[in-house]
Parts: structure tokens; sequence; C-alpha cells
């Protein structure tokens, strides 16, 4: 167990150095709320932003939607992303263009392009490590 749990922290914290939690934001709160108080002011850990980001020109669809140009995204939960993974035929990013998790860092550009970057300049064995973290979130 403390292999497992050494490997986590030393991925999440490859994460946090790698940039990407700076839009998969791993802590959020949630708001009041009066119908569902139970679920009001929790902590709660879905590794997003909620927020549209440019995400470059390779992720541009030509589709602008409402107020988001057609190259910006909503940054995705990744909680649960690792169960995803398991399944061989997972696809990942808006539209499915990636059959990996490695695959869809890769895509990232625009705003993500020094978290890539960061990523592709960690060794090997550090990149599965965070890739890992990933599957266990």
């Amino acid at each position: 167990m403390k292999s497992t749990l050494s490997t986590f922290n030393k991925g999440a914290q490859l994460f946090t150095q790698v940039g990407c939690a700076s839009c998969h934001t791993p802590k959020q709160k949630t708001g009041a709320s009066v119908r569902f108080p139970l679920l009001a002011q929790q902590t709660i850990y879905p590794y997003t932003d909620l927020l549209l980001h440019d995400m470059g020109r390779g992720l541009d669809d030509g589709v602008k939607e409402k107020n988001a140009e057609s190259y910006e995204w909503r940054t995705p939960p990744l909680w649960g992303i690792g169960i995803v993974a398991r399944d061989p035929e997972a696809r990942f990013l808006h539209d499915g263009r990636a059959s990996s998790l490695t695959e869809a860092i890769l895509w990232h550009d625009g705003e993500a392009e020094s978290a890539k970057t960061r990523f592709r300049q960690l060794p090997a064995t550090q990149q599965q490590t965070l890739l890992s973290f990933l599957n266990s979130i």
C-alpha cells in the first residue's frame, strides 16, 4: 500500500509541477444550496476549473458555440478518467481523436502548450508516474 500511495503522491506532484493543475484544478468547493443542503459547501476533487481555454490550432474544429471560439474548450473533469481509460476502446478529448491519455496530453496546445512541453521533457519513468496518478483519480 505504501508504494501505491507513494506513486500517487509523486504523480500528484508531477501533475502540478508540469502545469496540468493550472486548468485541471484538483479541488473545488460546492456552493450554497437550499434545495440540496447536504451537497452545499462540500469539498470535491473534480480536477477541473470548468473554464474555457484556448487549446490551439490543432484542436480547432471550426465550430464556434455561443461565446466559445472554435479553438476554446471547457476543461473537462478528470475524476474517474482512469476508469474510462481501462476500456481498450476509450477515446479522449472533445472529439475522441486521442486513443490514450498520453495522446490526449500531446494534443494540448495554446494555453496548455507549456504543460505539454514539460510533460514531454519528463523522463519516461516520471511520465508513467504521472499517468499512473491520472489513472487513479
